[in-house]
């Protein structure tokens, strides 16, 4: 089931085309990534999403109906420029944010208690937000993003600022939160971070979706028939097997030999295997996918 659809969303901006006829089906449960260059839309769909905005065409459903007002109720969005009201305290604001997603204030206390515990950041409950480091601050804005456990959860560049270490805690709570039933937007320029945590994505560039599917899928869909072998033999008997069949990109020779290369029009890695059992020990044969950072700039550059 689609917790959210959008059906050829357009949206205008004096003589600028921020979106055009833009289509995307995030199922629940999933994590989806919106992808695209800078200025290509994505701010503009996540805006419309939540009710910052209205599309000037299109429609949008949220669990099967056209969005309401009252849904933003069940939506979670940290954007990439945090909000957070520098002079106040932060566990004051904490609580009066919780307070506008309709959390009482003493559910609003036990559930932040709870999570500043799990981060580790107890002792920033008095401290003012212009006290705390990017880091520090998106931490908190994490927090109250998801407190009131939302069905739709839209992140906007969250590791922005992250070192490492924090960036993979955050990583790991997004996971939690998708196992205990969430749905996540999730809006990066940080491909290895798609490829990583993310089911399916939708590629928007100028203003229209040129590319989705799950993510598998797409990096499937772009292979160029590469492969890499590693080996026990002759190097260059199994040189002299593979060079008809595959260009040989990279050969490296040690106690177990690495070959990588690209098949040739018309073979097939069976015929490759066939031709160089009889003569060699494989070790291990992998077919190699596309990054989906290759593909990105792939189709963006193919696209202008």
């Amino acid at each position: 089931m689609n917790i959210l659809e959008t059906n050829e969303v357009s949206k205008q901006y004096g003589d600028y085309k921020a979106l055009n006829k833009v289509s995307i089906n995030i199922e629940e449960g999933t994590i989806f990534g919106l992808l695209g260059p800078n200025g290509a839309g994505k701010t503009t769909l996540i805006r419309i999403i939540n009710q910052i905005t209205a599309p000037d065409e299109g429609t949008i459903l949220f669990q099967g109906h056209q969005l309401q007002p009252d849904d933003i109720q069940q939506i979670g969005y940290m954007p990439e420029e945090r909000g957070l009201y520098k002079k106040m305290k932060v566990g004051e604001q904490a609580i009066y944010l919780a307070q506008l997603k309709g959390l009482t204030k003493n559910d609003a206390k036990q559930r932040l208690k709870m999570w500043f515990e799990k981060f580790g950041i107890g002792e920033w409950w008095n401290k003012k937000v212009e006290e705390l480091s990017k880091g520090m601050q998106q931490k908190v804005q994490f927090i109250t993003t998801v407190l009131h456990e939302p069905k739709l959860l839209i992140f906007d560049e969250p590791f922005s600022g992250f070192d490492p270490v924090n960036a993979d805690l955050l990583k790991r709570e997004i996971l939690e939160l998708k196992k205990n039933g969430a749905t996540i937007i999730f809006s990066t320029h940080n491909m290895a971070s798609v490829e990583e945590i993310c089911d399916s994505i939708a590629l928007i560039n100028k203003s229209e979706k040129i590319l989705d599917g799950t993510v598998n899928q797409i990096r499937q869909q772009f292979k160029l028939n590469l492969f890499e072998l590693s080996y026990i033999g002759d190097a260059e008997k199994i040189s002299k097997l593979v060079e008809p069949l595959a260009e040989i990109k990279k050969h490296e020779r040690g106690s177990i030999n690495h070959l990588s290369g690209e098949m040739l029009q018309g073979f097939s890695y069976n015929q490759l295997l066939q031709a160089i059992l009889p003569e060699a020990q494989i070790t291990q044969f992998s077919d190699v996918l596309p990054s989906m950072n290759d593909i990105f700039i792939k189709c963006v550059k193919n696209n202008d």
